[in-house]
């Protein structure tokens, strides 16, 4: 018989709250992943989130990565916050910054992250990501693209095209919803990074900047 999942991240006050947000995930009726103009502000009720496998996933590379700056879009209620904001606080420090673009989805997220004892880790920038990543104050280890899904291009490919510069080379991005457009800049070998599809969550694209492309640090 397969033994029980052993997961990395070994705190049980951030793991209370990765499996409380888990346990309440839900998605509405009419799913607005299905890559149609919606209001992210008519879901707010709603906490679209990595899943805990995906998770484990991005502590174990920043972990690896040592990673001290890390850049995720969007930040939803926390869940992937509370990996890459534990990670931080293992590492000897360091910060996340997040964008997110509902008000009541920011108050959820700081409260999660109160509650996990790792707010001292977080930035999070309310408002459109294609504005509030622009400047990330220096070269990122780590960039989560796991945002709203709408017709092209799509935020995704918005958002890469503004983060990839500020990733260094050696960096990671994970991409959770396999956007078409995001998958075209992202695997062009002219923008500097390799990329593998992996089977978590229907398809997580995980990618590793190998060059620096034009404006990069």
């Amino acid at each position: 018989m397969p033994g029980k999942t052993q997961h990395p991240l070994r705190d049980s006050r951030v793991n209370a709250v990765i499996d409380r947000l888990a346990a309440a995930q839900q998605f509405p009726p009419d799913d607005p992943r299905a890559r149609l103009e919606r209001d992210p502000h008519d879901y707010s009720e709603y906490g679209f989130s990595v899943l805990p496998e995906q998770g484990d996933l991005i502590y174990l590379l920043c972990r690896g990565l040592r990673a001290t700056r890390v850049v995720e879009f969007a930040t939803s209620v926390g869940m992937s916050t509370l990996y890459f904001a534990a990670a931080m606080r293992d590492n000897g420090g360091g910060t996340v910054i997040g964008s997110e673009i509902v008000p009541a989805k920011v108050a959820a997220a700081k409260r999660n992250l109160a509650a996990a004892g790792l707010s001292d880790y977080v930035d999070i920038r309310e408002g459109d990501a294609r504005t509030t990543l622009r400047d990330l104050g220096g070269p990122v280890d780590f960039a989560l693209i796991d945002g709203w899904l709408g017709t092209e291009p799509s935020l995704a490919r918005q958002v890469i095209e503004l983060v990839a510069p500020q990733v260094r080379v050696g960096g990671y991005v994970m991409n959770d919803n396999a956007e078409p457009d995001f998958l075209d800049y992202i695997r062009d070998p002219a923008n500097g990074f390799l990329s593998v599809a992996l089977p978590l969550h229907g398809s997580t694209e995980l990618c590793v900047k190998v060059d620096a492309t034009p404006g990069s640090s």
